[in-house]
């Protein structure tokens, strides 16, 4: 059943209420108010079904001329269209209202097919004028839409063939996070609001939309868009956000050279660029060019086979043995995951894993790397074999998951094995964003008795403090960081107070890394607890690390 309008007739006689709804009745709701203030009252829990406002001028409490003044105080009740109730047909009094806010008079007496036909045309007249804005406006944030503003922006450059031009998209870094955790409304606020700083920065001659979700897009006039991209890099420096802590607005750049090519592909070729530095930490510009287009063709290659190939069994498992450097014996192992590609060959992790980081696919393999490894642990138990620790990733991606601890919890019960030989590394860049969020998952999951590792430590991002904050069993060196400190004297490096540290701390000490016997002997020297690396093996398929351990 078509539901019907409502009209809200404004009219202090009651005999003209009674004969306006008897005109009106068979074909619209009803509501009515005998003043201006009662009619205000009613638009304020109705103001989203009203369709329009029948109103007299002359009345008690609050005339028609008053209520159209506190009408148009209100941007969405101006909307609403109001037809001025006049008697007889004075021109001053038709004036007045127009100049008030009315959308239409009707003289009374009133003339039922008259003022039904009014009604009719006007109501027919408000739904098309919003669905055009609709069209051209985005209801959230009051920029253009991605249609509209692809029109505008071919009209700007044809009316100026001559100017230079550039295609700027802004992208929130972490924002599906903030959405998830405090909810879509908090989501829509953080949206509107980053709208409104868009519409500053850019200036009145930009021309902006909201592309989807939280992108924006938005045309300037080069000159413009070098300024504001000055501005905008000295506030990252100085870490000033205009938004909250944790959402960061990342700017994709694509400058306009030729004007004949479609909107569109220059609106693709910005959000390209943006996608490009998602997920990387400290990089919030990026300027597109033919080496980022040709990377991006690629990473979309390996984005639409991820799934299959995470399906079809490509992705294998690797350890690599971890070594006691007081004995030399293998002590535990570090599962890596290896991409085999019927096609492409062995895939370099330093390829997909960033890429995958990015687009949110890490999770996926995560699980995958962690099912797999306990399912290996349940299998030594059942075998007899001497049980030793597997550290696994757990990537910043994983962190915001709901009910991580549920996870893990799931899988050891599932796999029947200790969660004291299910390491839990945790690289040290992931502590730079949301440090709050991970110690707090940490320490839960530490508390189920999963040991917990601070992996590639020295690599330049967290601080010391934090080793204070975390609750850890082992701090991994990375590699970079031991092979320039191998370079230096022994009398200058601060290898030895880093191990040193860390062993106050009461904290195990595992070296990456090691190529030669020179750098395994200085980190015996030094106290280092473990060490893995091309020196003592490089990681290898699950059958043949158990093949060598089962000699160890």
């Amino acid at each position: 059943m078509k539901t019907r309008k409502k009209i809200l007739i404004v009219e202090d006689n009651g005999l003209n209420r009674a004969i306006l709804s008897e005109i009106l009745s068979e074909e619209y709701s009803i509501l009515e108010a005998g003043n201006g203030l009662d009619a205000l009252k009613i638009l304020e829990s109705e103001r989203d079904e009203i369709a329009l406002i029948l109103l007299d001028v002359m009345m008690p409490v609050m005339d028609g001329y008053t209520f159209l003044d506190r009408v148009r105080e209100d941007e969405e009740l101006t909307l609403i269209p109001v037809i001025v109730m006049t008697q007889g047909d004075s021109e001053e009094d038709e004036v007045a209202a127009l100049t008030h806010g009315a959308t239409d008079f009707v003289p009374k007496p009133y003339r039922p097919r008259i003022i039904l036909h009014r009604i009719a045309s006007i109501i027919n007249l408000r739904e098309t004028a919003a669905m055009v804005n609709q069209f051209r406006y985005d209801r959230l944030t009051g920029l253009y839409t991605k249609e509209f503003f692809y029109q505008k922006v071919r009209e700007c450059l044809d009316a100026n063939p001559d100017r230079e031009y550039t295609i700027l998209c802004t992208n929130y870094e972490n924002f599906k996070w903030y959405n998830d955790t405090f909810g879509r409304n908090a989501g829509d606020s953080l949206l509107v609001k980053g709208a409104e700083i868009l519409k500053r920065r850019v200036g009145k001659n930009a021309i902006c939309c909201r592309y989807s979700a939280d992108r924006f897009l938005c045309l300037q006039e080069r000159g413009d868009e070098l300024i504001g991209r000055d501005c905008f890099l000295r506030g990252r420096v100085h870490n000033r956000s205009e938004l909250v802590e944790n959402v960061a607005v990342k700017l994709g750049i694509y400058e306009i050279t030729v004007h004949s090519i479609p909107v569109e592909q220059m609106c693709d070729r910005a959000l390209l660029v943006v996608d490009s530095i998602k997920g990387i930490y400290n990089r919030y510009v990026a300027v597109y060019d033919e080496t980022i287009r040709e990377k991006l063709l690629r990473e979309k290659e390996i984005t639409d086979v991820m799934s299959s190939a995470l399906e079809e069994g490509q992705f294998i498992v690797y350890l690599q043995p971890k070594f006691s450097l007081k004995d030399n014996l293998i002590t535990g192992a570090e599962a890596l995951v290896r991409w085999i590609h019927p096609e492409w060959g062995f895939m370099s992790p330093g390829e997909f894993i960033p890429l995958f980081e990015k687009n949110d696919f890490i999770p996926c393999l995560d699980q995958y790397v962690w099912e797999t490894v306990c399912a290996k642990l349940r299998e030594w138990k059942k075998k007899g074999y001497t049980m030793i620790p597997v550290s696994v990733n757990v990537s910043r991606a994983d962190i915001f998951r709901s009910h991580l601890e549920d996870i893990f919890q799931t899988l050891i019960e599932k796999y029947e094995i200790d969660p004291g030989y299910l390491h839990l590394e945790i690289t040290e860049s992931a502590y730079t964003n949301h440090p709050n969020q991970i110690i707090n998952t940490m320490t839960r999951l530490k508390e189920m008795g999963f040991p917990v590792e601070m992996d590639d430590f020295g690599s330049g991002y967290s601080s010391l403090n934090m080793l204070n904050q975390m609750s850890l069993d082992i701090l991994k060196l990375d590699m970079k960081f031991i092979q320039n400190e191998m370079m230096k004297p022994v009398e200058q490096s601060i290898l030895n107070d880093i191990i040193s540290m860390a062993h106050r701390l009461n904290l195990k000490v595992v070296a990456e890394g090691i190529e030669t016997e020179e750098q395994a002997e200085r980190l015996r020297e030094l106290g280092c607890d473990y060490a893995q690396g091309y020196y003592f093996a490089k990681p290898m398929p699950v059958e043949e690390f158990e093949n060598t351990y089962q000699k160890n």
